[in-house]
């Protein structure tokens, strides 16, 4: 028919499928300290410990297979109340999520810390930023924050960029070559951020498109983002 518009393809937002399992953690020299936490458990220097690192680090990661472990239980920091702070500890572990500034219930939190230590409970503590970077009101709570021993993850290192490319693409069902990889690795941000930002587009947008996942899909959609 003349004239007819040849519709578009919409992307649509489907969940993908992320293992959140030890056999599917990716090891390196950046996560190895988290690692080592999990793994030394429950001979930890503290039954309270704080996992620190940059977004999509694997802190969620590394919580998930401890608490796996552990026979824990998970909250945010953000949800955490003191009313709820007896039932998240029933089991003797509890992985406290993404602590930030300004962004958590103070007494909560400090009755959490008191309650935990008076019945010898476990706590697994993840943030961006270290506690010295906050802003605490309670003096008690901040002294007690920075009293906890801090274990770091590191910014990945060339092998662990590249394999986190690999699984988030793998995550997403997409199947890339080396090229695509390769170029990935040499064009954004050395972050784990960067690499989810990345190939999300690349999903998004090969979908959209109807188009394969390449090395030239790939340069123009960075060149264009």
């Amino acid at each position: 028919m003349a004239g007819r518009v040849q519709p578009r393809q919409l992307a649509f937002a489907l969940p993908h499928a992320e293992s959140l399992t030890r056999d599917n953690f990716l090891e390196g020299p950046a996560n190895a300290a988290g690692l080592a936490l999990v793994d030394s458990w429950p001979d930890w220097p503290n039954r309270t410990m704080l996992l620190v690192g940059p977004e999509g680090s694997g802190k969620s990661h590394l919580a998930a297979i401890w608490a796996e472990q552990a026979g824990g239980r998970s909250t945010s920091a953000h949800a955490l109340t003191a009313t709820a702070v007896p039932g998240a500890l029933a089991t003797g572990a509890l992985v406290v999520e993404d602590l930030k500034s300004s962004d958590f219930d103070e007494r909560a939190l400090f009755h959490l810390l008191n309650l935990a230590r008076e019945e010898e409970a476990f706590v697994l503590i993840t943030a961006r930023l270290p506690p010295s970077a906050f802003q605490v009101e309670l003096r008690d709570l901040r002294s007690r924050l920075r009293a906890v021993p801090t274990v770091s993850l590191l910014p990945p290192d060339d092998q662990l960029f590249r394999a986190l490319i690999v699984k988030f693409c793998a995550d997403r069902q997409l199947s890339v070559d080396e090229t695509v990889v390769s170029y990935l690795t040499t064009r954004i941000e050395r972050s784990y951020a960067a690499v989810r930002q990345a190939v999300e587009l690349l999903d998004t947008e090969a979908l959209r498109l109807g188009r394969p996942v390449t090395r030239a899909l790939a340069a123009e959609l960075l060149r264009n983002s």
